[in-house]
């Protein structure tokens, strides 16, 4: 324990604090303009000076570390006529426009000079000149106002590792540079402007529309895009966000954004949103009443479901929609609908893994805390670039690396190229080959491990079929490694699921997160895809993880429920796909979701639909499924319901209502409206009443309350229980016998700046990527002659594009890159798949790419 005294008041620390931070804890404010609790103290401004008893000199008080016994004064004649004469030199060159400045009523200088002074200047020397620069269509810099506090060059550096601005010029011609003079050319973060304590960085979207002062209210909640859900603050006027800004400090994202969460907000004031309920009369989709929609749906429904059965009716829930919508929308399906037809579009990557790993190696698996990869001594990262997938959690890998861990990248991923210790190229598509023979390897080391037999014996079927390929450079590194880590994690993007025989390369990992006892973590593209899992937004799954198939679970919900639940599992979502073409399925209810787009084989998802009987699709915006729809229903969007949302972490958020809108929705009070109208009655007044039902029904979500809830730290199992037990066998791996030896091939690119169809709909993101480009390795490029923003059309077996050119020197092997994002057709339009047996899941691998030189 240490003790101390500031201001003779004593104070008493845990452990070793810098007197800063000490001070803070007793609640004695010290200014400072350089130290930000975001970055490492730099001790630069010296404003932060205070009298230490027995030391002769002013010390810094962010770089004094707290002594036992120590006495600190904060405040004196002298402090004060110290911090005077520092902010009478930095307003030597600051010049004095507050009225102007967008940051007036949050400067800190100008609050630092409203209390300390100087009233007056005695310096007669001309201010430097520097023009003001919106070169840059996010962010916008005047130097004239930089106090080179250099709090955004650290934060640059230490914390988001992008390392795209620095300190240039000397003395008094010093300020803060971008590397390339035009713009940014940066991750657009915006993390520097949360650090700036002056009007020097300021984002174009807001710049003089708004005061802080006239702000109607600031909510805090979570954000829309990812499956990390990071914590942000939404800033509300007229009814409008004006700006979403971060809380330092606050959430799991401890007050750092990406692009994406900062910028990423304006989709949800669109135009293009829908208002009112569309119903097509004579082949075109025209205005409704909400009484003549769900009408239709709840009579329509009702006609089939009698003439057909419920295996007749199937639903795609949404991983954009909240615990509370997916809930309803699972029981409306099973209950009113009579149906276990149930799944998602995560069905393509997270949802297959999920429960494959589950299933192998009991629920939880994958709920591990993102700040645990901070203290990892190993990180092996495949599948995709998390830096881009989910960008908050790259930052905790690139922590790790400036830690000392060691990050080993298998494939490609652009934003760990600084940071990665290895890299390992395998031969395209063959991943699972390559870690097939590493648990071999791995196993034949340390030998069976005998905590879970399904396992000790699929690895023992591996090793006697002498399985895998171990001839990839760096491989023998990589065993080592692994090896030797006493704390590894194990980071998995989606595009190794994605594959005719993903369910291998998921084995494999299983087997190696058993061996070494890794920590897993599961990349995820949305914000909700474990929690419409948990909800039971699957067919043969009820809310809480409890199996379809055991009866006593089924029984428990049916009466809680007060109906019949069907016997058999449902479809999953290609089988519901297949059954559309086939008049298997006859009715189909999409809520939040758009297939046509979202999946591959555009065409073919197209025509299914159109075989249906009758589509309702509800949506925020009239989509490219929402226009082949019977009926379409207008819900609302993020910021204009309250409900919790579950992360990768498995840690269930609340996400407030900010805005009030006299359109659409929310997507359980629509469910629950045509429920009532086919006579299973749902009487839920708001989204609580729903979560105190899951609380009540589901053992995994017992005793949980929006107020437990809304303190952050509501973690898995919660204060439920998981579902305890294991498989007794592995399923049979089947091989792909395909050898790949094409020039090229199709992938899908997962941009930093977008995310799903959302991102399209927003100007900012557009402005950072405004247009889908083919990314293509250096390699490539140098075979195909092509440089930099060159325009090319490329051919697949189901359709061609044309694009532009973006050469990737981070792309080590013949695949080519192309979005899924923007308006028109994306990647999945040129692709067609195979199903994993296993899995279910999509295999999108083997697409061959022709490209030509336009």
């Amino acid at each position: 324990m240490i003790t101390l005294t500031i201001n003779d008041k004593e104070i008493t620390l845990e452990k070793p604090v810098t007197v800063l931070e000490a001070a803070k804890q007793a609640g004695i404010k010290i200014p400072t303009l350089c130290y930000h609790e975001a970055v490492k103290p730099f001790g630069g401004c010296r404003l932060c000076v205070v009298e230490v008893e027995r030391m002769p000199r002013l010390q810094t008080a962010c770089t004094l570390t707290a002594a036992d016994g120590m006495i600190v004064r904060t405040e004196s004649e002298t402090i004060s006529r110290v911090r005077r004469g520092i902010l009478e030199f930095l307003l030597i060159n600051h010049p004095l426009d507050c009225p102007y400045c967008d940051k007036a009523g949050e400067c800190e200088l100008q609050d630092l000079v409203k209390k300390y002074g100087p009233t007056v200047g005695r310096f007669k020397e001309e201010k430097r000149r520097v023009p003001e620069s919106h070169k840059d269509q996010i962010l916008a810099r005047n130097m004239e106002r930089c106090v080179v506090c250099t709090r955004c060059v650290r934060m640059c550096n230490d914390v988001q590792g992008a390392s795209a601005i620095s300190i240039m010029g000397r003395a008094g011609y010093s300020r803060m540079e971008p590397f390339s003079s035009a713009s940014f050319n940066c991750e657009y973060c915006g993390n520097c402007l949360t650090v700036c304590p002056v009007g020097a960085i300021l984002s174009r979207l807001y710049i003089h529309s708004f005061r802080p002062w006239q702000v109607d209210r600031e909510v805090e909640t979570v954000c829309s895009y990812c499956g990390v859900g990071c914590s942000l603050v939404v800033q509300v006027r007229d009814e409008s966000i004006k700006r979403v800004i971060p809380k330092i400090g606050f959430g799991l994202n401890k007050g750092l954004l990406c692009s994406r969460g900062r910028f990423g907000y304006e989709y949800i004031n669109s135009p293009d949103r829908l208002k009112t309920p569309l119903v097509r009369k004579n082949g075109k989709l025209e205005e409704s009443t909400w009484s003549e929609a769900l009408t239709i749906i709840a009579d329509k429904l009702t006609k089939i479901k009698k003439a057909d059965g419920g295996s007749a009716i199937a639903g795609i829930a949404s991983p954009r929609c909240s615990n509370e919508d997916n809930y309803v929308f699972q029981k409306f399906m099973r209950m009113a609908c009579g149906t276990n037809n149930i799944d998602s579009i995560s069905r393509t990557g997270f949802a297959a893994a999920q429960k494959y790993f589950e299933d192998v190696l009991g629920q939880g698996i994958t709920a591990n805390i993102i700040e645990g990869l901070k203290n990892s001594e190993t990180i092996l990262v495949l599948g995709g670039d998390p830096t881009a997938i989910n960008p908050i959690l790259g930052l905790s890998i690139r922590e790790a690396a400036r830690r000392g861990a060691k990050i080993i990248v298998l494939g490609n991923a652009k934003g760990l190229e600084r940071f990665k210790t290895l890299q390992l190229v395998p031969e395209v598509f063959k991943e699972a080959d390559l870690l097939d023979a590493l648990l071999v390897e791995i196993s034949h080391a340390k030998g069976v491990r005998g905590e879970i037999s399904a396992i000790d014996k699929g690895i023992r079927m591996l090793s006697e079929k002498s399985a895998g390929n171990k001839n990839v450079q760096g491989f023998d590194e990589l065993k080592n490694i692994l090896m030797s880590s006493p704390s590894t994690s194990i980071v998995l993007g989606m595009d190794i699921v994605q594959r005719t025989d993903g369910h291998r390369a998921l084995f494999a990992i299983a087997g190696l997160t058993y061996l070494l006892e890794a920590r897993l973590y599961l990349l995820s593209e949305k914000p909700n895809e474990q929690g419409l899992i948990d909800a039971g937004c699957v067919p043969d799954m009820l809310p809480g993880g409890r199996p379809l198939s055991i009866h006593d679970f089924k029984r428990k919900f049916e009466d809680l429920w007060n109906g019949a639940i069907p016997e058999d599992d449902g479809m999953t979502l290609f089988e519901i796909i297949e059954g559309a073409r086939g008049n298997k399925i006859k009715a189909l209810y999409l809520m939040g979701e758009n297939p046509v787009f979202n999946l591959p084989g555009k065409f073919y998802i197209k025509e299914s639909l159109k075989a249906l009987d009758f589509l309702v699709v509800q949506d925020i915006f009239l989509t490219e499924t929402a226009e082949i729809a019977d009926v379409v229903l207008p819900a609302l969007g993020w910021t204009e319901k309250t409900g919790t949302y579950t992360n990768l972490e498995r840690r269930i958020q609340l996400q407030k209502k900010a805005v009030e809108v006299s359109h659409g929705m929310e997507d359980w009070r629509i469910i629950s409206e045509v429920s009532n109208k086919m006579g299973y009655r749902m009487d839920y007044a708001e989204s609580k009443d729903i979560m105190d039902e899951m609380a009540k029904v589901s053992p995994l979500y017992r005793d949980l309350t929006y107020r437990e809830i809304s303190y952050g730290n509501c973690l898995w199992p919660y204060l439920g229980e998981p579902l305890r037990g294991e498989i007794s066998e592995v399923p049979e791996a089947s091989y792909v016998a395909n050898q790949y030896k094409e020039d090229f091939y199709l992938s899908v690119e997962k941009p930093l700046y977008h995310s799903g169809t959302l991102s399209r709909r927003s100007p900012a993101l557009l402005k950072m990527y405004p247009e889908p480009a083919l990314k293509v390795g250096a390699k490539s490029a140098e075979k195909l002659g092509l440089n930099e923003g060159d325009r090319v059309q490329f051919f697949t077996q189901t359709g061609s594009r044309e694009a532009a050119v973006s050469i990737d020197e981070s792309i080590k092997d013949n695949r080519v890159y192309f979005s899924n994002n923007f308006q028109g057709d994306g990647v999945y339009s040129l692709m067609t798949c195979n199903i994993d047996k296993v899995t279910k899941a999509p295999g999108i691998e083997g697409c061959e790419v022709k490209i030509k030189k336009l």
